[in-house]
C-alpha cells in the first residue's frame, strides 16, 4: 500500500505532468509509471472518455495487456451493456471515483460479471482497481489497474490514495486532449457511414468507407483495437434500450489524424427477428458538437463560457457588456481569463483554437444543403 514519502513523491510527480502540456499518449504513459511506485500493478489500460456521456473514445493499454490479443470489442460490450457496482458508469454516479473489484465484493472477485466472464478467463487477473479521472463533476477518462492471482490485492488504502489523484488526472487528459492539432488537411466531408451489428455483436452490414472511418479510431501504437469504440456504443445502445440508462449512446471520438468524428448508435426494436439487431453511425463531428467539450477542455468559469460564447458569435467587447449587464473593463477581464487558459493571444486566435483547424480551412467556403461545408 502507498506510504509516505513514495506516496507524496509520486502525488507530485502526476501534478507535474498534469501541468505540463503534454499530449496524451505521452502524460497517460508517464503517469501510469508514477503510480506503479505507489499502487504497483501489474497490467494498466487508461481510457479517454466522453464528459458528455462517459463513453469510451480511446484507451491505451500497458504491461500485461500491451502485447497481447485483449479482446478489446468483448471488453468494451461487457463494461457498458453490463450494470455492475464497479462500472464505469456506477463509479462516474458515486461519491468516491474510485473502486476496488475484491473490497466490493468482500474477495468474492468472481460477483464480477467483468471478472468472471472477461478478466479471469482471458488473462488471470486476481483483482481490478479502478480511478475515474473526474474534475468538477465531468469524467474525462479512467484507469484500471490489474493484479496477478498470486498477488495481494488491492487494500483501501489503494484505492483512496488512487481516488485522491482523480483531479491530477482529469486535468493531464483535458490538457491533452488539446496538445496536438489534426496531423492531415480536412478531407472533403464524406456523410455518415453506417453499420448494423447482430445480436450476435458480428458485423452484419456496412455502408462503403465504414472500414476506414472505423480504422480512423484508433489513437496511435498501444492503443486498443478502434472496434471497441464501436463496442461500447453498441453495448451503452443495448441498456438505454432496456432502461437501465438514461444516457444517449453517443461519444466523440479524436482519431489517429486529429480529426473529430462522432459515433452513436441506435437499437433495432419491433422487427421481428432483427429486434436486438443495433445501427452505428459514424461521421465527423460539426463543430457545435465539438465546440462545448473544447470549451469545458479549458475548465472556464460560466461567466466565461458566456463570453466566449458571444465571441464565437462574432458579437463584439461593448454588445457582450450590454448583453451580460457587466462593464466592457469585465468583459475584458474574462477575455484575458480566457486567452490564458486556451493560451491564445487574440480573438482569432481563440476561434481557431475551440474549432481546430479541422474546420478552420473550410470557413467561408459554401455550405451544403445539409447545413455543412460542402
Amino acid at each position: 500500500m502507498p506510504r509516505g514519502l513514495t506516496a507524496e513523491r509520486v502525488r507530485q510527480d502526476v501534478e507535474v505532468l498534469s501541468r505540463g502540456g503534454l499530449d496524451l499518449e505521452t502524460f497517460l504513459e508517464e503517469a501510469a509509471e508514477s503510480v506503479r511506485r505507489a499502487v504497483p500493478w501489474e497490467a494498466a489500460c487508461l481510457a479517454t472518455h466522453d464528459p458528455g456521456t462517459h463513453l469510451l473514445t480511446s484507451a491505451r493499454k500497458y504491461g500485461g495487456l500491451r502485447d497481447v490479443d485483449s479482446h478489446d470489442q468483448e471488453f468494451a460490450l461487457i463494461e457498458y451493456g453490463a450494470v455492475e457496482p464497479t462500472g464505469f458508469y456506477e463509479i462516474a454516479a458515486a461519491e468516491r471515483p474510485a473502486a476496488g473489484v475484491h473490497l466490493t465484493h468482500d474477495g468474492e472477485i468472481e460477483r464480477s460479471v467483468r471478472m468472471s466472464s472477461f478478466m479471469v478467463p482471458h488473462f488471470g487477473f486476481g483483482d481490478e482497481a479502478r480511478l475515474l479521472f473526474r474534475e468538477n463533476g465531468r469524467a474525462w477518462g479512467a484507469m484500471a489497474l490489474f493484479r496477478g492471482s498470486d498477488d495481494t490485492a488491492f487494500a483501501a488504502e489503494d484505492v483512496a490514495y488512487l481516488a485522491s489523484l482523480s483531479k491530477l488526472f482529469a486535468r493531464g487528459v483535458r490538457g491533452g486532449l488539446l496538445a496536438r492539432m489534426a496531423t492531415t488537411s480536412p478531407p472533403a466531408q464524406q456523410g455518415p457511414v453506417v453499420l448494423i451489428v447482430g445480436t450476435d455483436d458480428r458485423v452484419l452490414q456496412m455502408s462503403a468507407g465504414a472500414e476506414d472511418r472505423i480504422r480512423g479510431l484508433r489513437v496511435g501504437d498501444g492503443s486498443c483495437d478502434p472496434t471497441s469504440v464501436v463496442g461500447a456504443v453498441v453495448g451503452a445502445a443495448r441498456r438505454y434500450a432496456r432502461g437501465e440508462s438514461v444516457v444517449p449512446p453517443r461519444a466523440r471520438v479524436r482519431g489517429e489524424s486529429g480529426m473529430w468524428l462522432v459515433v452513436h448508435a441506435s437499437p433495432l426494436s419491433g422487427a421481428g427477428d432483427r429486434e436486438g439487431e443495433v445501427v452505428v453511425t459514424i461521421e465527423e463531428a460539426r463543430p457545435p458538437e465539438i465546440v462545448a467539450l473544447v470549451v469545458a477542455a479549458f475548465d472556464l468559469t460560466q461567466r466565461e463560457r458566456d463570453v466566449t460564447q458571444l465571441v464565437l458569435q462574432g458579437v463584439d467587447t461593448k454588445e457582450i457588456a450590454a448583453t451580460l449587464h457587466v462593464s466592457t473593463y469585465t468583459v475584458q477581464d474574462h477575455l484575458k481569463s480566457v486567452f490564458d487558459k486556451a493560451d491564445v493571444r487574440s480573438r482569432r486566435e481563440l476561434i481557431s483554437r475551440i474549432y481546430f483547424d479541422q474546420y478552420v480551412p473550410r470557413m467561408g467556403s459554401e455550405l451544403s444543403p445539409s447545413g455543412w461545408y460542402a
